[in-house]
């Protein structure tokens, strides 16, 4: 079980950084246009055109919540008594799924509006990667506690 771990962890913390930074979607419009946005790029975008609430809000529910659980997974992968940051992991895990979410129905928007052809980048496929390994990664740490 630590050796699941000690891999799933690297992977997750690699594959958020490269969820974070490469391109997530496509999305092309009259044909000629062309978008691929990042998710730092979208919330940076929308901190520049004033949408500051929503900027802070994404950047939270989407970088911050995950970013906060790998961490807290590394936390107690790495802790002999990880029961205050397993406390705090299934706090922040209660919000994880949220940020897929927001990127299904920004996806699930683009292509139903009629307005632009979407379609999914390697980014998303890193974000997914990072979310599930992470998931998998806090239930091994949770279930080596219970087991201890």
């Amino acid at each position: 079980m630590r050796f699941a771990i000690a891999l799933l962890l690297p992977v997750a913390t690699f594959s958020f950084a490269l969820g974070l930074t490469l391109p997530l979607m496509r999305f092309e419009r009259l044909f000629i246009l062309e978008d691929r946005p990042s998710l730092v790029d979208m919330v940076l975008v929308l901190w520049r055109d004033q949408e500051h609430g929503l900027a802070v809000l994404i950047g939270a529910v989407s970088i911050g919540f995950p970013a906060l659980k790998i961490l807290l997974t590394h936390v107690a992968a790495l802790s002999g008594s990880a029961s205050r940051s397993l406390h705090f992991l299934s706090m922040v895990s209660k919000w994880s799924m949220l940020d897929v979410m927001l990127v299904a129905l920004v996806l699930f928007a683009a292509k139903t509006s009629g307005l632009a052809a979407a379609s999914v980048l390697p980014g998303l496929w890193f974000y997914a990667a990072a979310t599930l390994t992470t998931a998998l990664a806090a239930f091994l740490c949770a279930r080596r506690k219970v087991l201890k």
